[in-house]
């Protein structure tokens, strides 16, 4: 806020006082310590928290005659906020609130330091018009700086210079670590972490490249570059990943680890040539950010009671399934954190090693090595494991020998692409394995798919008739039809305070959206079913059911479907009809 004359000083105190933002006698004591210690006195009343810092922004704003801004719960657009690069915010303390009348609004503690307001002006390139806030503000402000894409400019520029230059030479160059395109893909890696997306798109059109993130399941685009970037940004993506830099004709697939957002993140690299170029799907593994316990994901009730019973068993094979992205192998790593301890050999065969875990022995599957999952799979079983985790059956091979293991007195743990738990037993007859060796060794099946869920700024809604109808077909079955029935069935379930069944509308919630939540989510659950294989569903095995006849007896014993555990999450207040509807709505 700049040094105060005594007289604006005495005048900001007897403002405070007068306002009733502090206490007379409070001040008073103040100024006889300010003069022992020499500080100001202002400080000396903030660091005491008599005064609290907004107060002394705002009467110090009055008292000069300054206009004045409260930054502490305001959210300012991405785009306005790179009016000013993140360093020289932090730097000048100065948050940039938008143009007016072809001037930059900033938001400064010190209003009277005109050396830094002319060297706002100098990088903004125009005029500054200047607000008073308090520091607490600019601190609210510059954890919303998400993406600084100001360096991402600066090597677009700075690659089409070099593009010309090497033109004009006839030679190229290997790219460099502190090289612009460097730097550039340092803030969209910096984005991507600090927004928690699971996936980067870098995608060529015909005329520029777009870059989109996944954010809790939902893609966004984020920014478009110029066409000219595209091999100097892929070029430095395949460097890192170890991959070959002059082919463009056939996929490629890598990792490499970086830290991004002060923390450790490994990618998975996937590149492919499309019509205009090259696509990069980058994957973000962010271990830190992840649960590894299964009741916080979002399983509770019949399924979790399901699954902790089939995890119990000494061998016998535990399945989980659900497309690509759905959760299928953090469900894996959170049962098998639940299982481990010193008295069992744990062994997994991965591709790739998603989250190292003490206590667990985890190979890397590398298929250039001649190391698959089914040769990988056949040195574990000579290693004396008691529990084995496959990260994916992806053929019959793989999969009799998962069977085998199972027989053998191992629990076996993996993954399969189907769409429900039901799905996986059919899918184990399309790969060959004998009817009576699936029922004799499988002893849970799980499904799966993520929800987003509703932010905790929230308003509460009675449900539409199509919503409502949706409803009461669905959890026809579920839903207490006495009040008597509430708390034994909300418990059996494991949703506190569910409603009664059939009623013309129901409570449902809908968040607030706002720039760090678009759509009024934050942050994903998981829909479940599992499925214990008793004697009735091992018959239907043998007698090559389908999977909506195995999924038919299965509800008829009181199985939670996904759809119905997505409806009862919201009921509940976690996600929204419209979510689960998204993920769900082929799920009987």
């Amino acid at each position: 806020m700049g040094l105060l004359t005594k007289e604006a000083q005495d005048k900001v105190l007897s403002l405070l006082v007068s306002e009733g933002l502090a206490d007379a006698e409070v001040v008073q004591q103040a100024q006889i310590e300010s003069q022992k210690v020499r500080k100001p006195i202002l400080a000396i009343l903030a660091s005491e928290n008599a005064v609290t810092d907004e107060a002394i922004a705002h009467a110090t704003a009055v008292v000069n005659n300054i206009p004045y801004v409260n930054l502490k719960n305001v959210r300012i657009e991405q785009e306005i906020l790179l009016a000013l690069p993140r360093d020289v915010v932090e730097h000048s303390m100065a948050i940039p609130l938008g143009e007016l009348n072809g001037q930059l609004v900033v938001a400064m503690l010190d209003t009277t330091n005109v050396q830094a307001i002319d060297y706002l002006a100098q990088v903004a390139q125009k005029p500054i018009k200047t607000y008073m806030t308090s520091t607490e503000g600019v601190q609210a402000v510059l954890e919303q700086y998400k993406g600084d894409f100001s360096s991402v400019k600066q090597a677009v520029k700075a690659t089409n210079t070099e593009l010309e230059k090497k033109k004009a030479r006839g030679d190229i160059k290997v790219i460099n670590e502190d090289s612009p395109i460097s730097r550039a893909l340092n803030q969209i890696l910096e984005y991507a972490a600090k927004s928690k997306a699971s996936d980067i798109h870098i995608e060529p059109t015909e005329e520029s490249l777009v870059i989109r993130c996944r954010i809790d399941g939902v893609l966004r685009q984020i920014m478009e570059l110029p066409k000219a970037i595209e091999p100097a940004l892929i070029s430095r993506i395949k460097i890192l990943a170890n991959l070959k830099i002059d082919e463009h004709r056939i996929p490629q697939d890598g990792q490499f680890t970086v830290m991004a957002a002060g923390k450790e993140i490994d990618l998975r690299i996937a590149i492919s040539p499309v019509v205009w170029g090259e696509q990069v799907v980058i994957r973000l593994l962010d271990k830190s950010g992840t649960t590894m316990k299964i009741n916080e994901m979002g399983m509770t009730g019949r399924p979790l009671r399901v699954v902790m019973e089939g995890i119990s068993r000494p061998n016998g094979m535990i399945l989980t399934s659900g497309p690509t992205g759905s959760g299928k192998s953090t469900t894996l790593y959170a049962l098998i954190s639940q299982i481990k301890n010193e008295k069992i050999n744990i062994v997994t065969l991965e591709d790739p090693v998603e989250y190292k875990m003490d206590g667990v022995n985890q190979i890397q599957v590398n298929e250039e090595a001649g190391l698959t999952f089914a040769s990988g799979l056949r040195s574990i079983l000579r290693q004396d494991p008691d529990v084995v985790m496959v990260g994916e059956i992806r053929d019959s091979e793989t999969a009799n020998l998962a069977v085998q293991a199972a027989l053998t007195g191992h629990l076996v743990f993996s993954t399969l692409h189907t769409n429900s738990a039901a799905g996986i037993l059919p899918r184990l007859l399309d790969m060959n394995i004998e009817p009576f060796l699936i029922a004799s060794t499988l002893n849970t099946v799980i499904g799966q798919r993520l929800v987003r869920r509703v932010t905790t700024k929230r308003e509460s809604y009675q449900s539409n008739e199509i919503e409502t109808g949706i409803i009461n077909e669905v959890m026809e079955s579920l839903l207490p039809k006495t009040k008597e029935e509430v708390e034994k069935v909300s418990k059996d379930l494991g949703y506190p305070n569910l409603p009664l069944a059939q009623q013309s509308s129901y409570t449902l919630v809908k968040g607030i959206e706002d720039r760090e939540n678009p759509g009024g989510y934050s942050g994903r659950a998981g829909l479940y079913e599992a499925i214990t294989v008793d004697e009735d569903i091992q018959k239907l095995i043998i007698s090559h059911a389908t999977a909506n006849d195995i999924m038919k007896v299965a509800k008829s014993k009181g199985v939670v479907t996904m759809r119905q555990d997505g409806i009862l999450k919201a009921l509940t207040g976690i996600t929204t009809i419209e979510e689960v509807n998204r993920v769900a709505s082929d799920l009987a």
